[in-house]
């Protein structure tokens, strides 16, 4: 019930979206093949002959692997940069050209070195996707382990408390909202990155679904694609979010 009354608007906008959509195709007339209805979409998904003849099972499994993995190493190696950023002033300075000069380069050139040195499959479409959304990780968790009052520190500092114990005690409770912020847009990102891998080095994946629908014209694939893409988007998004809140409320409640 308490998940309902959260989450009710939600619903009803997804409600009201898709029938201006059903609305728009029943008023304007336009062709299938420009943009198709939500019923002729849906059908793409359900029909178990469609279904079959798509493989919609194993698409969805390689993209969602390819996302997965990639948020985990994204969130582990995002937060040891960050703090190794804000542990060591020196590393700080190695680190962080190399950081904006990785963050620099458009992802989509290193889609075919990475299909020389790798071949087709899972492994180079999912360090695509690391190195598109690991950047606002490091640069969110840094945020927050820096954000920290300079008066608690100075308190700290006089109670003769370490390095080790400003940083478990104060600097990461400190920077989790921050991180949480970080992992929220990584999850979006690592779905964005490993659809523009799909795109150009995978016989799988809802990436290849789409350039293969695209090639005979078959919108309403390339639709129910689209949509499947936004769910696992959303999924990981809301698991973050649901995370957030109970790490968040513990470390509050271990604070007070």
């Amino acid at each position: 019930m308490a998940f309902a009354k959260r989450h009710y608007t939600k619903v009803l906008a997804l409600i009201g979206f898709l029938l201006a959509w059903q609305l728009f195709i029943v008023v304007t007339g336009v062709r299938e093949y420009i943009v198709p209805s939500p019923l002729v979409t849906f059908q793409r998904l359900f029909d178990p002959d469609v279904a079959a003849k798509y493989q919609w099972l194993r698409h969805i499994e390689a993209t969602a692997t390819e996302v997965l993995v990639a948020f985990v190493v994204t969130a582990v190696t995002g937060v040891g940069l960050a703090i190794l950023i804000s542990w060591s002033p020196f590393l700080r300075r190695l680190i962080t050209p190399i950081l904006t000069i990785f963050n620099s380069l458009p992802k989509i050139a290193l889609a075919p070195l990475f299909l020389l040195w790798f071949g087709y499959g899972i492994l180079p479409n999912t360090l695509i996707a690391v190195l598109i959304a690991f950047f606002p990780v490091v640069i969110n968790t840094a945020a927050g382990l820096d954000a920290v009052d300079d008066d608690l520190l100075d308190l700290v500092r006089y109670l003769h408390g370490t390095k080790l114990q400003v940083f478990t005690k104060i600097r990461i409770p400190n920077a989790l909202p921050y991180m949480f912020a970080g992992f929220k847009m990584s999850a979006t990102l690592c779905v964005v990155g490993a659809i523009v891998g799909e795109f150009i080095a995978s016989t799988r994946g809802l990436g290849y679904v789409i350039q293969s629908a695209q090639a005979m014209i078959d919108t309403p694939t390339m639709f129910a694609s689209l949509l499947l893409i936004a769910a696992l988007g959303l999924s990981l998004f809301g698991a973050v979010s649901f995370v957030e809140r109970l790490v968040v409320h513990q470390t509050r409640l271990e604070s007070t």
